[in-house]
């Protein structure tokens, strides 16, 4: 039943694979299973179907093997095949009846053998088993005479062996196989593989000898080649004899009449082209020449006759004759013009040999040779065409004539390019190159600016070839620097900001960034014009940030480069903050730049203390700017300073944690901008604000009168947190070993003025009770001190009097009398003036 099933599984394999069902390695492993199955089915005395049967399988099962590349799993079926073939063969001579029964089974047998003796051989050269392929095909060999229709297959199989061992340059088997496969293709004519393929064998050993050693095999690949074309006439077999005699230094004459064979047979002209080139390659001038000119006679009706002279003007050039070149393209300059014109893929090929030379003067500095060459390239072309070839060879005419200073000639060529490609961007560089040598800057800005424009769009074919995707940049980088060298400022910068916006690698960009900076600092100070430039500065900056905000992939800009252009940028920006200190926005605006580019250094103190200053600054300003009442930008403004001191708030509270602050006026600044921009904005957060601040022991008393001043200017106006700023400070005043008379009157007296409005005369006795004991503070000092200012003194006087008098008109006699009282106390105070009001 196991063995059924099994060849039902061998027959299903055959016929799905017929059906492309299944691949080849789907179907030896299937072979597998099933030739396995039935080797477990066999038996002690299995019949001659069963044994017939088990060696077919073994044979296909381990051939597969071999066939998908897993040589190594065949060994096992192809030896069962073999144990089979021999079990057959002891049964079948047992069975037999007499002589002719015998030679039968014999014949029947030695052709399995056989089969499988190949096989095996495949095998051991598919694992590298050398010794063993040479044992296995010796025995197929010794088995011809008996089988001599295997000669044709023996001999293939050797070959394929050959070819296999060649690829893997193991020269030494490789020559020992093609070397069988000719042996064997000679010992029956009647069965052998044919003299074509005999030629082909000797070819591939004489190929084999060539490559391991031609000095050392140069006898052995000379008789292969020259038996292989006895064998047969072949085109390869002449050019390997050849290439042979070449490598093995043979002189002329051998390798002229070597040549000489090629003449008495039919060749194709390729061929021949392929032979000049061999021996002009290998330095044989004398014979390739002279064989190069015997080939135009047998060609005469070929219309490819014209390669025959671009190779003969390539080799003229290779070996420095340059004057016999120029006669051959003379030569064919003339054809073109009376009937002989060359096939346009030739005509090609002869125009890039002529740009080649032509370049090579150019790089040589040897313009004027290079326009020689250009011209015959011109030459070719007809009056008014168009073509973009044209154009380039124009415009490379017009760079050697502005070389020569012939700018005439140069702008003719030009011209000419703009006719045949106005849309190039090599044509606008051509223009802005004469531009530049003429001192032309408005001309050589529009052609910046052209360049500009095109470079946003798909280069064309022919500059695709010159300078691959990098085209617009680096035409334009190379304008920049032209530029540069002519002293023209104006139109480098044009072409740096173009750049700018166009380059891709990190590293050119901030190159092109910082010489677009230098330029324009440069011209500030040269011109004092800096409305003109300010945008560009500004969008200059902003392109540095944006590509440092960018996520970096290139492994040439680091991280360590990123932050040495990012300090470059904020510094510069720094620095321009300060030069434009006379322009408050803009001053903001680079300070603000700085800050923002500080942002990809590391956090150092010293950028940390760099940051908190420029967004001191630039709060400063939006404050400054904030205090022009009745403007629409007021509240922005004092918003956009609030945003920045609460950025510098947690850069402080960093930085405090760095270092020793204790003189450091910053937490001072950030209470009084946050406070003013605050109460101007009527921002009721205010009073919760200064709860923290009534309770700091360190504030000093010029901190408390400025918030006092800016609690009251408009449009902000707080007169209880004035009036607690000002008693505070008066508290501060009073605490001191010495009191500052000075001082000390000016800040009562803004107290007293909050405390006691002029001209009102129904006042609350509590608020008179407060204010007559700011009286008695200063009349405590007036009288301790000569220090007190007179002039308060008197102020003091006539405001007490006055409040007095204000008592009176109302009916309130006492408190009348007691405030005037307290005026005449001031008056003992007074001294220059104290006769004057008795």
């Amino acid at each position: 039943q196991v063995e059924e099933c099994a060849i039902s599984l061998w027959n299903w394999t055959v016929t799905k694979h017929m059906g492309s069902v299944i691949n080849d390695e789907q179907r030896a492993k299937l072979r597998f299973v099933a030739c396995k199955l039935v080797c477990l089915c066999k038996g002690s005395h299995p019949p001659e179907g069963t044994i017939r049967r088990q060696i077919l399988m073994s044979m296909k099962t381990g051939k597969g093997w071999i066939d998908i590349g897993k040589a190594n799993l065949a060994d096992e079926f192809l030896e069962i095949a073999m144990n089979s073939i021999e079990e057959l063969y002891a049964k079948l001579i047992k069975e037999s009846d007499g002589e002719a029964d015998i030679h039968m089974h014999k014949t029947d047998v030695e052709k399995n053998i056989f089969k499988v003796l190949s096989y095996q051989a495949e095998s051991a050269v598919a694992q590298g088993d050398f010794q063993k392929a040479v044992k296995c095909v010796q025995r197929c060999k010794d088995m011809l005479m008996k089988l001599p229709k295997e000669t044709c297959y023996l001999s293939i199989l050797c070959y394929n062996f050959g070819v296999e061992t060649y690829e893997q340059k193991k020269y030494e088997q490789s020559s020992f196989w093609l070397s069988q496969s000719y042996e064997i293709g000679k010992t029956d004519v009647k069965y052998s593989v044919g003299k074509e393929m005999q030629a082909k064998v000797l070819r591939l050993l004489a190929t084999a000898y060539y490559e391991w050693d031609c000095n050392l095999y140069l006898d052995k690949a000379l008789k292969a080649i020259n038996l292989a074309n006895q064998e047969n006439l072949h085109p390869a077999g002449f050019f390997l004899k050849v290439k042979i005699l070449l490598k093995s230094g043979a002189s002329d004459e051998d390798i002229n009449s070597a040549v000489a064979e090629f003449l008495h047979h039919e060749m194709s002209l390729d061929f021949c082209l392929n032979t000049a080139k061999l021996l002009l390659e290998h330095g044989r001038e004398s014979v390739g020449f002279d064989f190069l000119k015997s080939v135009p006679e047998r060609f005469q009706s070929s219309p490819d006759l014209g390669k025959i002279t671009l190779l003969h003007i390539e080799f003229l050039l290779q070996n420095k004759r340059e004057l016999l070149a120029k006669q051959k393209i003379e030569e064919v300059i003339i054809g073109h013009y009376t009937g002989k014109q060359l096939l346009p893929e030739a005509l090609n090929k002869l125009h890039i040999i002529l740009w080649d030379r032509a370049a090579k003067h150019y790089e040589a500095k040897s313009y004027s040779e290079a326009l020689h060459w250009y011209n015959y390239s011109v030459s070719f072309y007809t009056p008014g065409q168009i073509d973009q070839n044209l154009a380039k060879l124009q415009r490379n005419m017009a760079s050697c004539y502005l070389h020569l200073k012939q700018v005439d000639k140069a702008k003719e060529a030009v011209k000419e390019a703009e006719r045949c490609d106005p849309n190039s961007i090599f044509t606008k560089f051509s223009v802005y190159k004469i531009a530049v040598m003429e001192k032309d800057s408005d001309k050589a800005v529009e052609a910046v600016i052209e360049m500009g424009k095109l470079a946003e769009k798909s280069s064309q074919s022919e500059d695709k070839l010159r300078v691959g995707e990098n085209t617009g940049t680096n035409l334009l980088s190379l304008a920049a620097q032209i530029a540069l060298e002519n002293e023209q400022q104006v139109v480098a910068i044009k072409a740096l900001e173009y750049l700018s916006e166009h380059l891709q690698d990190c590293r050119q960009l901030f190159s092109a960034l910082k010489c677009l900076v230098r330029l324009m600092l440069s011209k500030v100070m040269a011109e004092n014009k800096e409305k003109n430039i300010i945008s560009v500065l500004n969008n200059t900056f902003s392109a540095a940030h944006k590509r440092l905000a960018e996520s970096f992939t290139e492994e040439k800009f680091t991280g360590d480069m990123r932050i040495l252009e990012a300090h470059w940028f904020r510094k510069v920006a720094w620095n321009l903050a300060v030069q434009f200190s006379s322009c408050p926005e803009k001053m903001k605006d680079f300070f603000l730049l700085s800050f923002k580019l500080s942002q990809f250094c590391p956090s150092d103190k010293a950028v940390l203390i760099a940051q908190r200053t420029c967004l001191l600054m630039a709060a400063a300003v939006d404050l400054e700017m904030g205090r022009q009442q009745g403007t629409p930008e007021q509240a922005e403004h004092l918003t956009q300073a609030l945003q920045h001191l609460q950025t510098c708030k947690e850069i402080w509270k960093v930085l405090k944690l760095a270092g020793d602050f204790v003189e450091d006026p910053t937490d001072t600044l950030l209470l009084l901008y946050e406070f003013e921009a605050r109460s101007k904005l009527n921002d009721p957060t205010l009073h919760n604000l200064m709860e923290s601040v009534w309770e700091q022991p360190q504030i000093k008393v010029k901190t408390l009168e400025i918030i006092a001043s800016l609690a009251m200017e408009p449009p902000a106006r707080y007169p209880v947190l004035c009036k607690k700023a000002l008693k505070s400070a008066l508290n501060l005043h009073r605490k001191q070993p010495v009191i500052d008379a000075v001082k000390f009157s000016k800040c009562l007296h803004s107290l007293i003025n909050l405390s006691l409005p002029t001209g009102l005369t129904d006042l609350d006795a509590c608020v008179l009770q407060e204010v007559w004991d700011y009286f008695e503070d200063a009349l405590s000092v007036a009288s301790s001190t000569d220090a007190y200012p007179e002039t308060e003194i008197l102020w003091l006087m006539t405001r007490a009097w006055n409040t007095g008098i204000f008592q009176y008109t109302v009916g309130k006699y006492k408190e009348a009398e007691q405030w005037c009282g307290l005026g005449m106390r001031f008056l003992n105070q007074l001294g220059s003036l104290k006769k004057s009001y008795e």
